[in-house]
């Protein structure tokens, strides 16, 4: 449960201890805005997704099912600043069952919603597909900028990350596994 007055409150100690004057002209309500916008950033948490997919309905196809491209944004749980870029994912159904298109999207959302890490994000996503709609397999691959990197450290301008996984049948089988991976547009290597 969130407490936007106690994360306002938490955000003017916080700004005040950096040495940033909250009286000053145009800062009066950054901690206000700053803790609506985190709370946004974190709506995600304590989601279930299995709420996330509605009706799921018999495709009567026993192929392989490609969402490329979603764009989302998380904040990495280390910094506390965005990291963001885009989800691919393929599944292959069980009995031709599928969801539609935009739950995906919504399923991406809803776990980049959270304090995250890029590789966990992966993880759990595939995860959800496998277990919430019981796909036979799922290969998700994540392509995205990490700010963390990009400001402090090496300034890594540019650098972007990759990460993928995969569970039941891309696990067992390297021809659908390749098959999977030229869906999203990419290689298996």
């Amino acid at each position: 449960m969130q407490d936007l007055e106690r994360a306002q409150r938490a955000m003017e100690d916080f700004l005040s201890a950096m040495g940033v004057d909250i009286e000053a002209l145009g800062m009066e309500k950054t901690p206000e805005r700053v803790a609506k916008m985190f709370a946004f950033l974190f709506d995600g948490l304590g989601k279930d997704t299995k709420e996330l997919w509605g009706e799921t309905y018999a495709s009567g196809s026993d192929g392989l099912v490609a969402v490329r491209r979603i764009p989302f944004y998380s904040i990495c749980e280390h910094h506390l600043v965005p990291f963001f870029g885009e989800a691919s994912l393929v599944y292959l159904p069980k009995d031709g069952r599928v969801a539609g298109f935009s739950k995906f999207t919504e399923l991406v959302r809803c776990l980049s919603h959270r304090p995250q890490l890029q590789e966990r994000l992966t993880r759990e996503v595939a995860a959800a597909i496998a277990e919430d709609l019981g796909a036979r397999g799922v290969l998700v691959s994540l392509e995205a900028q990490q700010l963390c990197m990009m400001i402090r450290g090496e300034l890594a301008h540019g650098a972007r990350t990759m990460t993928t996984y995969q569970t039941g049948v891309f696990r067992e089988d390297a021809a659908l596994l390749s098959q999977a991976y030229h869906l999203i547009g990419g290689e298996n290597t």
